[in-house]
């Protein structure tokens, strides 16, 4: 919305949203659960952003149904808009699977501001001493620290060998989960849970394995698949997610997707795919705006990146971090003591993944290699080095990266 607005002023401009709120910040909710934050910090723009830029909100009302043909949407209530262009940036909806008991109450999955709300609710109201939390992924994780901040004892859930599978290679997974065990937070790998029991509201489970656990609470964090929902009945192309041209447009003329909800292209993998990370999600909407605008733009590609802190440990991790092939070189620096972990992983001389943990820095330089697939040939025996910078790469690429009067690479 706000590219539309930088290119054109007059347009009328309508956001729809099921919610009924403004846009906000969904990897804060947890640092709100925890204490952390306060809930009004988590709103992106203030409360006149929307009546300054002249958009019309229809907020806490859901878009029920597309007609592609005669450019319109149905809204749950029944009343129709007609459109010019759309944006479709419905993202994610979280994954819940179909388990025996899971219509109890305290069963919740976490990716909302009102499910934040209930949770809250839910704490207070039966004071919740043991919790459930299914998935080690990203979300599962911070959800567990949110929880234990607020002194209730967790135990972790994972269908796959480690935690962070998808994020993280088994070093890096094993540090944080040696530092999840020494916080008091249990964790069981290549297991799942069968059966939720209780009465009314959740009292136990029982995991694949056979073993019983108490819990006041569970929470589904097993991660989100693209909210295809409204383009149901529609002729427009999807594969996982909606399949977006460089433009971030479907196969229909004047009907774009963005973030979380759009499979576009991936920079190291090629061909396409969901990529359910807010950068991502920001710069593919700058790119639908601009040509929805009629300023034409393409979105170059994204990678996968997730730059955040656990059990108070910085890291990050960028692109393919856990590859299999003999086409794959893999450069390491390891301390246990001090638990760092650096790992770079090379294609043909291009960096194509890169996972830090406890030592993150320089990571935008890292991100820029990728990005611009520099040829690493010439300074990869140095890359792990704590000199490495700026002028540790080929002296073309660094004109390229700092220009300006005065200014010497």
């Amino acid at each position: 919305m706000e590219t539309i607005r930088n290119h054109d002023c007059n347009s009328e401009v309508i956001i729809i949203s099921d919610e009924p709120y403004p846009a906000y910040s969904r990897p804060l909710l947890t640092y709100v659960l925890a204490g952390k934050v306060s809930g009004d910090s988590i709103f992106y723009r203030d409360k006149n952003f929307y009546d300054k830029n002249k958009v019309k909100t229809i907020l806490g009302i859901k878009a029920s149904s597309l007609n592609t043909k005669e450019k319109s949407i149905t809204l749950i209530d029944g009343e129709k808009i007609h459109f010019d262009k759309l944006l479709i940036s419905t993202g994610g909806k979280p994954i819940y699977p179909n388990i025996k008991g899971r219509e109890l109450n305290g069963v919740f999955t976490f990716t909302k501001l009102d499910d934040l709300k209930r949770i809250l609710s839910y704490i207070d109201r039966y004071k919740v001493k043991e919790a459930i939390v299914v998935g080690g992924g990203l979300i599962g994780l911070k959800t567990a620290e949110a929880l234990m901040a607020l002194k209730i004892k967790v135990f972790i859930v994972e269908l796959a060998d480690r935690i962070l599978s998808s994020t993280f290679d088994k070093k890096a997974s094993r540090i944080i989960e040696q530092n999840l065990r020494k916080i008091g937070c249990e964790v069981a790998t290549e297991n799942t849970v069968s059966e939720i029991e209780g009465k009314e509201r959740v009292s136990a489970v029982t995991l694949k394995d056979g073993r019983k656990l108490s819990c006041d609470m569970l929470v589904f964090a097993i991660g989100v698949t693209p909210n295809i929902e409204i383009i149901k009945n529609t002729d427009i192309k999807t594969n996982r997610g909606i399949l977006v041209d460089r433009h971030m447009q479907t196969n229909i003329p004047d009907i774009y997707a963005a973030g979380d909800v759009a499979e576009g292209p991936d920079l190291i993998l090629g061909g396409t795919r969901p990529i359910a990370i807010w950068p991502n999600a920001y710069r593919q909407g700058s790119v639908a705006g601009s040509n929805m605008a009629g300023i034409p733009r393409e979105y170059m590609g994204g990678i996968a990146m997730n730059s955040i802190e656990l059990c108070n440990i910085p890291t990050i991790s960028m692109g393919l971090t856990d590859p299999k092939g003999d086409e794959y070189e893999i450069i390491e620096y390891c301390n246990d003591e001090n638990l760092v972990y650096k790992k770079i992983v090379l294609k043909e001389n291009n960096i194509v993944g890169v996972i830090f943990i406890n030592n993150i820095d320089r990571a935008g330089i890292y991100r820029g290699l990728i990005v611009d697939r520099v040829d690493a040939s010439s300074f990869k025996d140095n890359i792990l080095k704590e000199d490495f910078g700026l002028l540790s790469l080929p002296k073309e690429y660094r004109k390229h990266l700092v220009s300006g009067p005065g200014v010497e690479v």
